[in-house]
């Protein structure tokens, strides 16, 4: 996410490859062309187009840009070809010219190796439960390589032939979520040495239990960042949770994707604010009130969730704002008296330093934070796939 922002052509590029994946994809299953993996739709070619790469050579994107400019002329032309006969050759010859002239990207950097699932999303989405079921399910197979805190390095990890990766750093994120889930139900291959360098989990763990697995990292990596360096370099996503507002029946959190979501942990909420939804999280505990506030979640897989996401073991009077498209972006720290630019812990773009950095925001400090947020929403790519 964080970076120099690209530029408006760029986005559109790795969209529309991202799309039109998508779509053949969607295609080929309706025509019955795709075989089911794990539940959705396989990815039938071992390569595909990648958009993260683009965004690391902005020279190659140039030219898979005007190589396709190059190539919609070039079928213009041929069509042009079939509606006029007289002026057909002129159009015919121009076409083998515009295909010759293209630049043509390396193929090396637009096409990349892939997975059957690289395409593959979590059913479920990114949700507290699914954190603290894949909580469990690391502890139980990933622990003893990974270690507990991610970083690669438990008690069997100087005993394998490769160091196991750290997965709080840009491995995780550069990945696919479809690549990731393949990743764990059949491991890992060795290119160098042949054989595994991780083993597959297929036959312990279920689709559903991979995508908990990759939840969990996520939120643990976050977690990590946060807690390393103050923010967080990659964007996480509130969890979706189960809230109650008054005497109505519970709705999911992610019911008010489209608005400014605010979480405040602890028995005490702050004052209702009109520009946020206010949900106050209970600790898991009977004796909580909920008296505070309109809106309550109360689970511990909603509290073990965002104390795992903040890199905390004290999440009681944290808040945390989540933007409109649902990335966390704000947080307030416990006990602290207003707001400072350093709350914003999730930027679309790393500002300059300066003096100011750090103070104390004006008196509606909040609101200060609120207007940042919306003026430089969050641009993610994750394995070459605009989220």
């Amino acid at each position: 996410m964080n970076g120099t922002p690209q530029a408006d052509w760029l986005d559109l590029l790795v969209g529309l490859l991202q799309s039109a994946q998508l779509q053949l994809l969607r295609v080929l299953d309706a025509l019955g062309l795709a075989r089911q993996v794990h539940g959705q739709a396989a990815w039938p070619w071992s390569h595909r187009l990648s958009g993260e790469n683009l965004l690391i050579d902005l020279g190659q994107a140039r030219s898979l840009a005007w190589t396709l400019v190059f190539v919609a002329a070039a079928l213009l032309a041929l069509l042009l070809a079939l509606l006029w006969r007289r002026p057909r050759l002129y159009f015919l010859a121009v076409v083998p010219m515009l295909l010759i002239a293209a630049p043509w990207p390396q193929a090396h950097v637009v096409l990349v190796p892939a997975t059957p699932t690289s395409f593959h999303s979590a059913p479920p989405g990114f949700t507290a439960a699914s954190i603290a079921r894949g909580r469990v399910l690391y502890e139980q197979n990933c622990v003893a390589c990974h270690g507990a805190d991610g970083r690669g390095e438990g008690p069997l990890a100087a005993s394998l032939a490769v160091w196991p990766p750290n997965l709080n750093g840009a491995l995780l994120w550069r990945r696919a979520d479809g690549d990731l889930l393949w990743r764990i139900l059949h491991g890992m291959p060795d290119a160098q040495h042949g054989g595994a360098t991780m083993p597959g989990f297929g036959e312990k763990v279920d689709e559903a239990e991979a995508w908990a697995l990759i939840d969990y990292m996520k939120a643990l990596g976050a977690g990590q960042s946060l807690r390393a360096l103050g923010n967080w370099p990659q964007p996480i996503g509130l969890p979706d949770m189960a809230v109650r507002c008054g005497s109505q029946p519970a709705r999911s959190l992610a019911s008010w994707r489209g608005q400014r979501v605010r979480i405040v942990a602890g028995n005490a909420a702050p004052a209702e604010d009109p520009r946020l939804v206010t949900v106050l999280l209970l600790p898991p505990s009977p004796m909580a009130s909920s008296a505070t506030a309109d809106c309550v979640a109360q689970s511990a897989a909603a509290w073990e969730a965002l104390a795992l996401i903040t890199g905390t073991d004290r999440l009681a009077g944290t808040q945390l704002i989540a933007d409109r498209d649902g990335w966390l972006r704000v947080r307030g720290e416990p006990g602290k008296a207003g707001w400072s630019d350093d709350d914003l812990v999730c930027r679309s773009e790393r500002p300059p330093a300066r003096a100011g950095q750090g103070a104390a925001l004006p008196a509606d400090g909040l609101g200060a934070l609120i207007a940042r947020m919306d003026a430089e929403p969050v641009r993610f790519v994750k394995g070459g796939f605009i989220h």
